[in-house]
């Protein structure tokens, strides 16, 4: 077994991750697992990068809601194009806050706005808008890029886990295809290893050029007990290592693991107003569930060494 996490401060939590590791990596051991099915799986928003004042992916949407707010005047004063156009990020987040607790009318329009926008839209023109995105958007308060948002510590724990025969997966809420063009950079997770919510795409061929483009219509949304769907139909196989830190990861984390097996569920607390923000608003549920189960709490106030690239905290 190779050492730990980077980033991970010693303690309790670093201890769980690394004697878990330990045991279902050593050959002859009762909790022993074959490298095959060593698969972890891990929420985005909140669990690998910021989500807050609102998901990243929020922010990239409202240009496209701008976009459309200028085209036809009317929409300004209805939400979500309200939202947007008054860069209203309290609405925004407040309607994830919502969904998280049962509530998805606000989420709803958000949705039903967003398909819309990006109908018979190229798969590969999505993706060049997404890098463009990412080439000159930056966090709202942090005064970070995007690109410099994701958590220092789950990408050691990503290459940890990696390093001891691990396949590790993002299973999110958030658009599939959103992630797929900055995952590979941010977390060198590929591709093929994204799960993700999606619009439904359409196959064309128009004048001899073959091309997939999106339409109007959510195929899937990825979250709550979407998420173990999602991933057994990907996968195959049960996680065993499952991390997130909202409502609608505990579907996910409680798949993991088969009966009387090994599992590790590790939940993300952000506990950290000086490094990153303090709240629990959406994860209730989670933290609960994780008290009464014996699930494992990471403190990023107290258990990460680090939060952000290098120059940040």
């Amino acid at each position: 077994m190779t050492g730990g996490p980077a980033y991970w401060r010693d303690g309790a939590t670093k201890s769980a991750i690394m004697d878990f590791v330990a045991r279902v990596s050593t050959p002859g051991g009762a909790d022993f697992v074959d490298i095959p099915d060593r698969v972890a799986v891990f929420d985005n928003d909140g669990t690998l990068w910021c989500e807050k004042p609102m998901p990243i992916q929020l922010d990239f949407l409202l240009g496209a809601l701008r976009d459309s707010a200028a085209e036809d005047p009317s929409l300004r004063g209805r939400q979500p194009w309200k939202a947007a156009c008054e860069r209203d990020s309290e609405w925004l987040g407040a309607a994830m806050v919502k969904h998280y607790n049962g509530d998805d009318s606000d989420l709803a329009l958000l949705k039903n706005a967003v398909t819309q926008g990006f109908d018979a839209v190229a798969v590969e023109d999505y993706a060049r808008q997404v890098h463009a995105f990412f080439d000159g958007a930056s966090h709202p308060t942090l005064g970070i890029g995007y690109r410099e948002c994701g958590y220092l510590p789950m990408a050691g724990l990503l290459r940890y886990l990696e390093a001891n025969g691990f396949t590790t997966y993002i299973a999110s809420g958030g658009d599939r295809d959103f992630m797929r063009p900055i995952a590979g950079e941010l977390y060198s997770v590929p591709p093929e290893r994204i799960i993700g919510s999606a619009l439904g795409i359409t196959f064309e061929e128009r004048d001899g050029h073959a091309e997939l483009r999106y339409r109007a219509a959510l195929e899937f949304f990825d979250d709550g007990p979407e998420k173990p769907v999602r991933i057994w139909s990907r996968i195959g196989r049960r996680p065993i290592i499952a991390v997130g830190n909202a409502n609608g990861d505990l579907p996910m984390l409680a798949f993991a693991g088969a009966r009387n097996g090994p599992a590790l569920r590790i939940v993300i607390r952000h506990d950290d107003p000086e490094r990153e923000f303090d709240y629990t608003a959406g994860a209730e549920q989670l933290l609960d569930a994780a008290r009464q189960r014996g699930w494992t709490v990471a403190s990023m106030r107290a258990d990460w060494a680090a939060v952000f690239g290098a120059g940040h905290p």
